[in-house]
Formats: structure tokens, C-alpha cells, sequence
């Protein structure tokens, strides 16, 4: 297919899914539900968004609260049709993990994990299949030296190395995922993961930049520049041409008709609050755990709001397109696919997106 027909078969998908977000706005659907069960952390990682493990929280969610809340969303939907998130904060700090889990799955939810994959152990994996865990994401952020030092976390590297085989070897997982946070400190070494990621078979490799929210605003010297990001996608391109495995690039930004599903199997469109919400380490009702944690967003409470209720009354200030407008984009051709980028990497302060892919490429 030549370049001008491929063009125009982006061009009608992505109109489609713009039509088709706007009736998300009127009716959208749960999908995706992330519970951040805690914001405790055994790592100390320069980019997190969250900046877990610097406070310790005195009102973290009760399994009660959250066990209420998980039974009241599946008598409304239909649970198996939503996949709970299950991050943090480092999930498996938090004890009582698995009790909820199994409860979730008893109601008839799927559900998956986010771990930087340190506190994994023999006990923990038969917990996991015991609550039929499907999916698990680990995160690995360059070589060892480069990785230890980036999660401030000391002969940590070789033990996920270990936990990654042993999660392989089980069958009822049915994706272990790692990812890597592309940064100044690491992107030299992208070539050298992907192929440890070969060495060790891993079936899905996805590769994410990092973004100036939570610590990683106090660390400009992680952040990528332009001819970064250049590099960036165009190595993720190369690799998924090999076809060796899946390499993806996250879902954080919109990149333009010629790199739209070339780095990543989907069309961008920011689903916070219109599949996506979530509930923070304590209580909050939130769209995606990743965006800037701002008292205008937080539309709830578990402790003391019904989250279906919640959900489908409130939101509003996520289901429109003027929820990201700024003096920036209001002209700009791309306007309809990317409405200012993704939530989470949106500058609410400035009124402006962090990232936009005419500043890496031009207008073309």
C-alpha cells in the first residue's frame, strides 16, 4: 500500500474514534478500573509520578471500604467485563492484598498488577494464582547498574531478573509485561534491554517516556529532549518491524498520522473518566491514578460517596472537549485526534500540554 493510502485509512480510523468519543462523553464505560491500594513503597524511583514512599499516609483505605465499593460496582456492571489495576505506592507492601483479591474474584472480576517486582517470592506466586491473577507488569529500567541506581534500590536488579522466569513458568498469568520508563539516564542502554528482553523470551516489552509530573518535575535532568524522542520512536518502530516481540510505546501521547499505530498496536485517545477512573490509597475517587493530583479532579470519596453514583453523575469536568483547551491548540489541525494530549501530562497551570509532536517534528 503506498504512503497517501495508508494516510487516508489513519485518517478515517481516527475520525471514527473521535465520533465515538463523544458519545463516551454521554455514555461512557467502565473498563478500566486502577486501585492504588497504597502509596508505601520499598523504592524511591527519580521519575514517579506520585512521589510514593516520601509520606506515609494515616487514612490508607481500609479492605472494608474497598471490598463495599468493589461489590456495589458489580451489582450495577458487569464485573467480569472490567479489569481492576491493582498498583501503587509497591503493591505487595500492603498485607492484606491477596484477602481483597480474592474477594474481587469472587465477585467475578479480572484483574492484573503494576510491581516493580522486588517483593515477588515463591508464597506471593501461589497467592497470585490462587486469586487468578491474569496479567503482570514489572518494571525494569535499563542494565543493572543504571537500573539499581534509578529505583535507588541496591542488588535489586538480578532478583526481578529471577522473578520475571518464575512468573513465565505459570501459566494462568496469561501476560508478563515489563516495562521500561525512557529516560536521559537509560536511553542509551534501550538497545541492550531489548535484548535482555530477547534473553529471557519476554512476549510483550513496553516502552514509556518519562513525564514531568510527581518527582520527576524536581528531576530535569531525566527528562528527553527532542532528538530523544526521535530516537525513541523511531527504535521502537525498528524493533516492532523485527516482530519479535511486543514492543510498545505507552499510551501517553498523541503522535501524529505518520507514527499513529506504528510504535503502538492502538490509536491514541485519552480515556481518563471515560473508561478509566480509579481509586487512590485513600478513598479518593479519581479519573487515571497518573494524572496530577489536583482538588478540582478528585471527584469523591469510598468512605463516604457511592462510587457508581460517583461515576456515572459526576466526572463531568472529563467528558467534554473543552477539558483541555488551551490558546495553543485551539487552531491547531490535530485538534480532534488529540485534544491537547493526554490528561496526565497536561500543564493545568500553564494551560498548555507538557508534550506535543510538532514540537519534536515539526508541522508536518
Amino acid at each position: 500500500m503506498n504512503e497517501e493510502y495508508i494516510k487516508k485509512i489513519k485518517i478515517d480510523n481516527m475520525d471514527k474514534l473521535a465520533d465515538y468519543r463523544k458519545k463516551l462523553y454521554e455514555k461512557p464505560i467502565l473498563k478500566d478500573l486502577f486501585l492504588e491500594v497504597t502509596l508505601r513503597c520499598n523504592a524511591r524511583c527519580e521519575h514517579c509520578g506520585s512521589s510514593c514512599g516520601d509520606t506515609i499516609l494515616k487514612d490508607e483505605i481500609s479492605i472494608e471500604d474497598l471490598k463495599r465499593t468493589l461489590r456495589d460496582i458489580s451489582e450495577r456492571y458487569n464485573a467480569n467485563e472490567i479489569l481492576l489495576n491493582v498498583t501503587g505506592g509497591e503493591p505487595l507492601v500492603r498485607k492484606d492484598l491477596f484477602t481483597l483479591m480474592k474477594y474481587a474474584c469472587e465477585l467475578g472480576f479480572r484483574w492484573g498488577m503494576t510491581t516493580n517486582g522486588m517483593l515477588i517470592n515463591d508464597e506471593i506466586i501461589n497467592k497470585m494464582i490462587d486469586t487468578n491473577m491474569e496479567t503482570i507488569s514489572i518494571s525494569l529500567d535499563g542494565l543493572k547498574e543504571t537500573h539499581e541506581s534509578f529505583r535507588k534500590v541496591p542488588n535489586s536488579f538480578d532478583k526481578i531478573i529471577n522473578n520475571i522466569k518464575k512468573l513465565q513458568q505459570v501459566p494462568s498469568i496469561k501476560i508478563v509485561q515489563v516495562t521500561t520508563v525512557a529516560n536521559k539516564k537509560n536511553i542509551h542502554e534501550l538497545e541492550d534491554v531489548y535484548n535482555l528482553m530477547k534473553e529471557l523470551n519476554v512476549i510483550s516489552w513496553r516502552v514509556i517516556n518519562v513525564d514531568p509530573i510527581g518527582r520527576a518535575k524536581n528531576n530535569n535532568d531525566i527528562l528527553l529532549d527532542k532528538d530523544d524522542y526521535k530516537y525513541l520512536f523511531n527504535f521502537i518502530k525498528e524493533k516492532r518491524e523485527e516482530n519479535l516481540m511486543n514492543v510498545e510505546y505507552g499510551c501517553s501521547h498523541y503522535l501524529g498520522i505518520n507514527l499513529e499505530k506504528e510504535i503502538r498496536d492502538t490509536y491514541f485517545i485519552c480515556t481518563a473518566g471515560l473508561y478509566v477512573a480509579s481509586i487512590l490509597s485513600n478513598g479518593d475517587i479519581f479519573i487515571c491514578p497518573d494524572v496530577e493530583r489536583r482538588k478540582e479532579f478528585i471527584q469523591g470519596n469510598i468512605k463516604t460517596d457511592n462510587f457508581v453514583d460517583v461515576w456515572e453523575n459526576r466526572f463531568k469536568i472529563f467528558r467534554t472537549e473543552n477539558r483541555t483547551k488551551c490558546s495553543k491548540c485551539e487552531k491547531c489541525s490535530n485538534w480532534k485526534y488529540c485534544l491537547g494530549d493526554s490528561f496526565h501530562t497536561f500543564n493545568f497551570d500553564e494551560r498548555k500540554p507538557n508534550f506535543c509532536i510538532k514540537d519534536v517534528y515539526g508541522d508536518d
